[in-house]
């Protein structure tokens, strides 16, 4: 054991690979491969955790016990961590949710009152503003054969009248 640093145990690499059986070549391997990052004196000297520990148990199991080959190792210690970190944001979402249902239904009405506007169906429908459009040459034409329809056909009815 090499001391303590701010109320921590740290453990210097010859300690560690007496106590795990290992070789200290295993452990720099381990640090290389990124499996494990222990922290270092300003003199450079790797100082092991209690968590550093655990997750050297926890690659030793792997190794030893059930013949899993060190980019095996990684994948599982990557996917162990990406699950902690999932874990932690439904346990996040859960805690929010709790607290939204603590706040109450009445609360949810209150909000949701305040959050819609209130107004007659007469007031949403508004009505479509008259858009000036110059008529074409088309248009014109058409509008003077219209009017030329109803001038023959106001004469006719005229003359109707005045026959009868």
């Amino acid at each position: 054991m090499a001391g303590k640093r701010g109320g921590r145990a740290y453990y210097m690499i010859s300690a560690v690979a007496q106590k795990y059986n290992i070789h200290p070549q295993t452990l720099r391997l381990y640090e290389r491969e990124g499996l494990l990052t222990p922290s270092r004196t300003e003199g450079n000297t790797r100082l092991y955790s209690e968590e550093d520990l655990e997750q050297l148990e926890t690659i030793l199991s792997l190794t030893r016990d059930l013949g899993v080959n060190l980019a095996g190792v990684e994948i599982i210690l990557n996917m162990r961590r990406r699950m902690e970190q999932m874990q932690g944001e439904v346990n996040q979402f859960m805690e929010y949710v709790k607290h939204e249902l603590a706040r109450g239904l009445g609360d949810w009405e209150q909000r949701l009152s305040t959050a819609m506007v209130k107004s007659s169906p007469t007031e949403l429908v508004r009505a479509t503003p008259t858009a000036h459009v110059e008529t074409t040459t088309l248009d014109k034409d058409a509008e003077t054969a219209r009017r030329v329809n109803q001038k023959d056909h106001d004469d006719t009815k005229t003359q109707r009248k005045n026959s009868n």
